[in-house]
């Protein structure tokens, strides 16, 4: 599978999941205490961007309707979601991103 470097680690916040186009898959980064998790960049309730969509601790929150994901396994903890969003592997180098896109 092919890894892609994305960004540094500072243009990824603590409060909010930043929006990236890799591998032509949208995907959002969001920092937990330093450590950095990759996730499909649009929710699993109407398919909207998750761009900006607010980072509560371990949490995800969409900006449209409020539904709530696990950072850390893409799991739907809150209503209106049910389905996960997919993750994918991350690894930070030198303070570079980098994240492992599936064929």
């Amino acid at each position: 599978m092919p890894e892609y470097e994305v960004a540094s680690i500072g243009d990824v916040p603590q409060d909010e999941a930043r929006e990236y186009v890799v591998g032509g898959r949208e995907i959002v980064l969001c920092n937990v205490e330093g450590e950095i998790y990759a996730l499909q960049g649009t929710c699993s309730h109407e398919d909207l961007p998750l761009d900006g969509g607010e980072v509560d601790g371990g949490t995800l929150v969409c900006n449209w309707h409020g539904a709530t994901y696990d950072i850390c396994t893409g799991r739907a903890t809150g209503l209106p979601a049910t389905e996960p969003l997919q993750t994918f592997e991350t690894r930070v180098d030198d303070g570079r991103v980098f994240v492992t896109i599936p064929d």
